[in-house]
């Protein structure tokens, strides 16, 4: 489907009461190709988005719905924003000319058997998975304009995926020894009442969490695996910081023989050259989540490594942004043959 004009695609969110819902509504309000035909929501089913998001309340749009009240004759496009999960029936009974762009882990990984062990939920569209594209644009941009199911994928992978996987193609970092120390805000949790992310248990404190593993290293070892072309491990470990938003991630890399982090800026450069969201800072500058917050931009920051032969990345991110609805706007602006920037070019709010 390619489209021109105002409002000639019809976008189902579903999931619209939580946080990355709320930021789809945001962003696709500002998108001059998009009508937003009907939102769902699980136990807020019923009440008007001024209720439950009264920072949108300008925005005329429907009540939130149930799935079994959604009329899926006039959608063309489908956000899932439900938990993880829930999308495999779902798609399935879509029509066939629905394109989905999907952000649950439900078809991020390619292997049925390792999205049931990382998330305790049998594979229910197996048939499917081998339709689904993963969505970072800058890295699958051809497959995912050619895709009607897009997965979505994760925050910390975005951060970590887009600067690593253009060094591993290119030969410069070694696979092995991967180190990757990301810190998250708030946000990323979801929006669900838990005790562990009270205001008492968060604030005024920092710590790490999925010590034993957490869901994202198999969806970050599988893309750099492919860029690789061998299997990669990586030691992940994710922090929860004191904020709404962001992500910073610093990576710790070894070095091909004979390369230096120059090399590594210069083909992260090269490569992101001509990208509307991905920029490569200068090597005085350390980039910091408050450079991109509210933005669809990535940051990457490169520096020599403490010892000889290595090297260090920092990537940032808006989690609920370009760790989420934002990259499902993207895609979606793909998949639909449309400017791939629309609807996403609000800079970074500042301070």
């Amino acid at each position: 489907m390619t489209v021109n004009g105002s409002g000639h695609v019809r976008a189902a969110i579903l999931g619209a009461s939580g946080y990355t819902g709320a930021e789809l509504l945001r962003l696709l309000a500002r998108h001059p190709d998009i009508q937003i035909s009907a939102l769902t929501a699980g136990r807020k089913a019923g009440q008007s988005l001024e209720r439950v998001f009264p920072h949108l309340a300008s925005l005329e749009l429907p009540h939130l719905a149930g799935l079994d009240e959604v009329d899926w004759d006039p959608v063309d496009v489908v956000f899932g924003c439900l938990p993880h999960g829930s999308m495999h029936d779902l798609v399935r009974r879509l029509p066939a000319r629905v394109k989905v762009v999907d952000l649950s882990a439900d078809f991020r990984l390619r292997d049925p058997a390792v999205y049931a062990h990382w998330y305790g939920l049998e594979h229910k569209a197996v048939d499917l998975q081998p339709q689904a594209v993963y969505g970072i644009p800058e890295l699958y941009r051809d497959a995912i304009a050619r895709a009607r199911l897009v997965a979505g994928p994760g925050c910390y992978p975005t951060s970590v995926q887009v600067p690593l996987v253009p060094l591993l193609e290119a030969g410069l970092i070694s696979p092995d020894g991967i180190i990757i120390d990301a810190k998250s805000g708030v946000s990323g949790a979801g929006r669900a009442a838990r005790e562990e992310m009270l205001h008492g248990e968060v604030s005024e404190g920092f710590h790490a969490y999925g010590m034993g593993g957490h869901r994202h290293e198999p969806e970050i070892e599988q893309g750099l695996s492919d860029a690789a072309g061998r299997p990669v491990k990586v030691c992940f470990t994710p922090h929860l910081l004191p904020m709404n938003r962001g992500i910073l991630s610093t990576l710790y890399v070894t070095l091909a023989e004979g390369v230096t982090a120059d090399d590594l800026r210069e083909e992260l450069g090269r490569r992101f050259a001509d990208e509307p969201f991905v920029r490569v800072v200068p090597r005085e500058v350390s980039p910091a989540t408050r450079h991109v917050r509210g933005s669809n931009h990535l940051l990457i920051g490169v520096c020599d490594g403490r010892f000889p032969g290595q090297a260090r990345l920092v990537a940032v991110i808006d989690n609920l942004v370009k760790g989420a609805s934002g990259q499902l706007v993207q895609c979606m602006n793909l998949m639909l043959g449309l400017p791939e920037t629309r609807g996403l070019d609000q800079l970074p709010l500042f301070p």
